[in-house]
């Protein structure tokens, strides 16, 4: 998961006089391949002030790690723009269950994680990071307890995971995972916002689980929120996305309802 689509510019006639604008004139519009393009551009991209949910994971990781400081990268996988941005900070060692983490050429070091220890020692790490990762945790627990022990004092734990009360996730939990999976890959090819459609537990994706959990490892939150952005799991048509993107804005009207959004942040701090 990572930014957004990115549009390329072209020249453009203007109705009635046929003039055309060149690239960095007052007239710039993106010429997008599909409606999908057109709506994430009119009524998200061009939004005056609009952040997508990748940039501000981004900026939350860059206000809380250590520059050139040594990041362990949970589900590293064999490549993705996640890790290559945690290489701009630091040193990111990547972990993953699928032993073709070693072929992320972004991680300094890898590691094959068997789900139980990670294999590195203690106090080896200033950051851990995940980005849709702890969603198909099984055993959340154990995960944190080893992110503790592998934190320097005063590290952090960094990570964006879907609110398991937002539509995306009870709909995940309500349908087949073939189901699922073919909707999130059809959302993928149009906004690199939508996550992998890998088998989920969801028992880490509340705020409250979150704070449950985190703090029984031994960790108090510094920052825990939840993001609503596009409806980017509504692009397979567009009588889906419209009213979908009714709700985000209605979503994103009043905090009262920001528990029903759609990705939590969360920045956690090891305690001594």
């Amino acid at each position: 998961m990572s930014e957004f689509p990115r549009f390329h510019y072209s020249p453009r006639k203007q109705r009635g006089g046929g003039k055309v604008v060149e690239q960095g004139g007052q007239d710039q519009r993106p010429n997008p391949q599909s409606w999908q393009k057109r709506a994430l551009y009119r009524y998200y991209q061009n939004r005056p002030g609009w952040v997508d949910g990748t940039e501000q994971f981004r900026s939350l990781i860059r206000a809380h790690v250590p520059p050139g400081g040594a990041i362990l990268e949970i589900g590293a996988g064999p490549s993705n723009k996640t890790t290559r941005f945690l290489a701009e900070i630091g040193e990111v060692t990547g972990i993953d269950l699928d032993p073709a983490v070693a072929t992320n050429e972004a991680c300094a070091h890898t590691h094959v994680y068997d789900g139980r220890a990670i294999p590195v020692p203690d106090s080896s790490f200033d950051a851990c990071v995940s980005n849709y990762v702890l969603e198909h945790v099984e055993e959340p627990a154990t995960l944190l307890r080893e992110c503790h022990r592998v934190l320097r004092p005063g590290g952090v734990i960094a990570f964006r995971t879907p609110n398991l009360w937002h539509y995306v996730s009870l709909i995940a939990r309500l349908t087949p995972h073939s189901f699922h999976e073919r909707v999130a890959l059809r959302a993928q090819n149009a906004s690199e916002d939508a996550h992998d459609p890998y088998p989920t537990f969801h028992r880490m994706n509340t705020r409250r689980t979150c704070t449950t959990l985190l703090e029984s490892a031994g960790f108090e939150c510094v920052v825990l929120t939840c993001f609503e952005g596009e409806p980017s799991y509504g692009l397979f048509s567009r009588f889906a996305f419209y009213p979908l993107m009714l709700w985000e804005r209605i979503l994103n009207s009043t905090n009262r309802l920001e528990d029903l959004r759609a990705n939590i942040f969360c920045v956690a701090r090891k305690l001594p």
